[in-house]
């Protein structure tokens, strides 16, 4: 699937979906479950705890490394359920994104009132592909 306004806005409606229906006081591993079964009833491939692999000099590192869901192959979605979103959270997901080559990724905070207002974070990142 092409990125474009109507997909992320589609992809979004889902989180905020969730959000909706079960409120701020969950565990994370709850919203991964409820988000990923939302995204697939909207006709999204998503991909729950998918590894990361560090490939560094020819040692390959994985484990403990694991993005929340990855979406049709090329949205990272990084999900929290915490009072404050500390900035290591933004590094995460930006390395994350660069470790994938996803140029998109989201960091959601369930634990807000509403998402639309400061539960949802857009990352973008050009990043040169022959680093």
């Amino acid at each position: 699937m092409e990125i474009t306004p109507e997909y992320t806005y589609k992809l979004l409606g889902c989180a905020v979906e969730v959000h909706r229906m079960v409120g701020p006081g969950l565990l994370e591993d709850v919203y991964h479950k409820l988000l990923r079964k939302e995204l697939e009833l909207n006709g999204f491939f998503v991909e729950e705890e998918v590894p990361v692999v560090i490939n560094y000099k020819g040692l390959k590192v994985g484990y403990p490394l694991h993005i929340d869901l990855l979406v049709d192959h090329q949205v990272v979605l990084e999900l929290k359920s915490c009072e404050e979103l500390k900035p290591v959270f933004f590094k995460q997901l930006l390395t994350y994104m660069r470790l994938t080559h996803c140029h998109l990724g989201y960091l959601i905070n369930f634990k807000v009132d509403q998402l639309k207002n400061g539960g949802i974070h857009r990352m973008v990142d050009n990043f040169n592909e022959v680093r």
